[in-house]
């Protein structure tokens, strides 16, 4: 057999260090990049919305980014030591989270340093259709989703969001 051909012994480690990855990292990270990404619509627009403040909503969204962070952190890393589920290591899971949640929520917000909230507003919407569309990559290329039901899934669960923040803050 030539070197350069895997042998089993050397695809079943390949294919659990595919599988570690997934569990230890990808799911984590998919998990604080949606929640990132949709729990903090709502606030964010509702402020946008209600205050017609780019420097407000900006607060907002960093102090909701942060909080976000911190809570599914501490929500990922105690709910799991990884002895049961074989998921890794509670705190490098809560890391991965807290930190994928943050970016999540931070990534929409960032728009917001632009002073004319109405444009801060349209580059936010644009931030968060790629927001929503990466997740839609990641669950199809790790979890095998099929694409336009991973789009469909995320963009309902995101619009339901984002309606109910916009709502809030027009009221």
């Amino acid at each position: 057999m030539s070197d350069n051909i895997p042998n089993l012994n050397e695809l079943s480690e390949i294919v659990e260090d595919d599988r570690n990855f997934v569990l230890r990292i990808v799911q984590p990270g998919l998990a604080g990049l949606m929640d990132g990404s949709v729990s903090t619509l709502a606030p964010i627009f509702a402020t946008a919305f209600a205050t017609h403040s780019s420097h407000t909503t900006l607060l907002i969204g960093i102090a909701t980014a942060v909080g976000a962070g911190i809570s599914m952190a501490f929500s990922e890393g105690l709910s799991d030591d990884g002895s049961l589920t074989g998921r890794g290591n509670p705190v490098f899971r809560g890391i991965v989270t807290g930190l994928m949640t943050f970016i999540g929520g931070f990534l929409h917000t960032l728009p917001f340093l632009i002073a004319n909230v109405h444009h801060a507003l349209t580059l936010a919407y644009v931030v968060v259709g790629v927001e929503l569309i990466v997740i839609a990559l990641i669950r199809h290329r790790y979890f095998k989703t099929s694409f336009a039901l991973s789009c469909l899934q995320v963009i309902v669960g995101g619009g339901l969001v984002f309606a109910a923040g916009v709502l809030i803050g027009q009221s």
